[in-house]
């Protein structure tokens, strides 16, 4: 009997409730092994966790392990050391001072006190309105106190195995009785057992009503908390949008047209002055929001001072099916090989093909407005680096794969009512991958582009190379920008969560001034203490002086900031020394639109991307939004996907065979090979850089006007 009741868990203390400590952070030194020994790690201590990575930058996504403390054992050692024992681990842990270990130790003892001891009773009083925020400490203590009622019934049940096996083998035994006197000792022994048995099994009963009646009590007050928060998260999401959309149309109409708002003056020509030139170069950006919404890119003005309605876009595609896949089975005998000559299930793939990421580019297309209106070249550089920052920030989550397009392939991007522009691309070649870009707008630029792609799978990561690279030219100033772009890397291909970074430089030089401006994308690393996705730049004229610092990230905003003053420091390489800026207050060139709502179950696509593979009429018969394996994907349907994937890949192997053969048979009869020549595009030598690409010959938009597409081949 008195072995049952130190067995039986105690009974839980209702109403006591402990606030749970703020978040307490710091550097410790934790015992590796015995070749590395201690190695300094961040920690956080929270919520009754404490949870440690390599570097700060490591909390965004990658916790290296978490100690619960709720059932932790923590001891104290000599001088900066202690001990923590939880779930069968122990972790040597060691501070700096004995001050930061005292402070240490005598957080991690409360955050144990909290986390053992937090409120597991909650009065319902039943109604239905909504319920408020809930204190963090209150859901904790509610979740202890599931745990708490969970490990009684274990052990309940432990008791009610051991009692019940005992029992059996009494019963067994008086089974086998020889003498009265012995009978009498086992009769006693059975019911001493039996009696055991049945008051374990009353404790588990009650234990499981206890569990029962915590659940229930909180599960009603959490279902209408949740409820409550999302009605108003959705009524707010809307209130935000409205408005962003609001202050976007009319900051866009007044910026197209001002002097046709009353109310509403420009400053005057003839000024100057510094503030003027600053305030418009960066067209107010800084004090108006317009970059809330993706969505919210409203349309210009008319001549007579009316918004004209534009056609609505599609803003949602069918949700991702969840699909599970061996992906080592499939990657393990790719290494090191050219990803474009792998055939791949579309489930690693995306909705889009890569002449349309490619056409994705032109998200922030007004940018490329305001730099057509800067009278300086140096402000025109600074939005030109922007943009081309820009065009990363849809990447930070789409780790899949476009799909590759087929050779005669082309995509067409008509938005010339709503933003003046008009873009089309075609697959120019298919070993290796080429593609040609051509994009024209009626604000003043003309964008054009021939990449190749080159992708190698290492085992642990796959890099994408983009080779060649990306002309822009202003119609009014001549100016004409060339740069290319970097080096992307989706790491944790075999084990873990994708994610991706960008890294290397971006050389962008005006041919026309000489202007030069050098972003440089920092790649993540586990040790650096510098912000993640980090890009940096320094605009240059054509005497190599600076007159611009750029800073932010490719996945959020860039900044620029003008120069002031230069002076020669310390601290540079190799005996160099440093040059250091002193500059005005950054200015703001572009931030990231959010994502639209959902964004976690339709590939993390932007608000341009939802739009890509939106079925139009009138496109030619090559166009990606008429591939059926990519707009069967999109549909969800994967599988009907990857049979006519593997159909299309079929007949292009096919076509590939039959102008191979025909080669050989003209070298056999001596006649010259006619190689494959682009229906829109044409080889030729650029005039300012002397650079041999692949350029747009016209007469697309013409064809399409006609409806003549007679010399589109057949591809799908």
């Amino acid at each position: 009997m008195n072995e049952l009741v130190k067995s039986l868990p105690s009974p839980t203390l209702p109403g006591l409730h402990l606030p749970c400590l703020d978040t307490h952070k710091g550097w410790l030194f934790k015992w590796t092994n015995y070749l590395k020994g201690y190695q300094r790690r961040w920690f956080v201590l929270s919520n009754g966790l404490l949870s440690y990575y390599r570097t700060q930058a490591e909390m965004a996504h990658t916790c290296r392990g978490t100690i619960p403390l709720a059932k932790a054992h923590i001891e104290v050692g000599d001088t900066c050391h202690f001990v923590l024992t939880s779930g069968g681990r122990t972790y040597h842990l060691k501070a700096t001072s004995e001050g930061e270990c005292q402070r240490w130790v005598s957080a991690l003892q409360q955050a144990k006190a909290n986390a053992t001891l937090l409120v597991h009773h909650s009065d319902d009083s039943g109604d239905e309105t909504p319920v408020p925020q809930e204190d963090r400490a209150l859901t904790q203590g509610a979740l202890q106190s599931l745990a708490t009622k969970l490990e009684d019934l274990s052990t309940c049940n432990e008791l009610i195995g051991k009692h019940g096996a005992a029992l059996q083998r009494s019963l067994s035994e008086l089974e086998d009785l020889r003498g009265p006197t012995e009978g009498t000792d086992k009769v006693k022994a059975v019911n001493e057992r039996a009696t055991l048995f049945r008051i374990t099994s009353n404790a588990m009963i009650n234990a499981c009503r206890d569990f029962l009646d915590v659940a229930e009590s909180h599960s009603r007050r959490w279902q209408k908390a949740l409820h409550y928060e999302r009605e108003q998260r959705h009524h707010l999401e809307e209130t935000i949008e409205q408005l962003a959309k609001q202050h976007n149309s009319l900051e866009r109409a007044w910026r197209e047209n001002p002097t046709s708002y009353t109310g509403v003056e420009r400053s005057q020509e003839g000024d100057a002055s510094d503030e003027n030139e600053e305030a418009e170069f960066f067209d107010a950006m800084e004090d108006a929001p317009s970059f809330i919404t993706g969505a919210s890119r409203s349309a210009d003005t008319s001549g007579t001072n009316q918004m004209q309605l534009r056609r609505t876009r599609r803003n949602r595609i069918p949700d991702k099916p969840n699909y599970s896949l061996n992906l080592w089975s499939i990657m393990k005998n790719c290494i090191g090989k050219d990803l474009s000559k792998i055939p791949m299930p579309v489930n690693f793939n995306e909705p889009l093909s890569m002449l349309q990421r490619l056409t994705e580019d032109l998200e922030y297309s007004e940018l490329l407005d305001r730099a057509a209106r800067c009278d300086s070249s140096l402000e025109q550089m600074c939005l030109v680096a922007a943009f081309s920052v820009s065009s990363y920030s849809t990447t930070v989550h789409r780790t899949a794969k476009p799909f590759n397009p087929l050779l005669g392939e082309t995509y067409e991007l008509d938005r010339w009512e709503e933003y003046g522009y008009r873009s089309i691309s075609e697959q120019v070649s298919h070993h290796p991958p080429a593609a040609a870009h051509h994009v024209v707008s009626e604000r003043g630029w003309t964008l054009w582009q021939y990449i190749t792609i080159d992708s190698k799978f290492r085992g642990k990561y796959i890099s994408v190379v983009p080779l060649g690279n990306i002309h822009l030219q202003f119609h009014s100033s001549g100016n004409h920008y060339v740069w290319s772009k970097v080096t992307s890397t989706v790491h944790n291909i075999i084990v873990g969560k994708l994610w991706i970074d960008q890294s290397g430089e971006i050389d962008i030089m005006n041919t026309t001034t000489k202007d030069t401006c050098r972003l440089k994308f920092s790649p993540y690393s586990y040790f650096s203490r510098e912000v993640p996705r980090k890009v940096t730049g320094v605009v240059e004229d054509g005497e190599g002086t600076a007159h611009y610092i750029l800073s932010g990230t490719w996945d959020d905003k860039m900044e620029s900031a003008k120069i002031v003053e230069s002076s020669r420091g310390c601290g540079g390489s190799e005996g160099k020394q440093k040059t250091v800026y002193q500059t005005l207050q950054p200015k703001l060139l572009w931030k990231k639109y959010p994502l639209p709502d959902n964004a976690e179950n339709m590939h993390y696509f932007s608000a341009l991307a939802l739009t890509l593979n939106e079925p139009e009429d009138g496109v030619a018969p090559t166009d990606s939004r008429l591939r059926p394996d990519q707009r069967l994907m999109e549909a969800g349907l994967w599988d009907e996907a990857n049979i006519e994937k593997q159909r299309l890949e079929d007949h292009q192997r096919m076509e590939r065979k039959r102008r191979e053969a025909q080669a050989n048979q003209a070298l056999e009869e001596g006649q010259e090979v006619e190689s494959y020549q682009p229906v829109w595009f044409e080889m030729r030598t650029d005039e300012n850089t002397g650079e041999a690409m692949c350029m747009y010959r016209g007469g697309y938009w013409e064809a399409k006007e006609r409806q003549d597409w007679s010399h589109c081949p057949e591809i799908f």
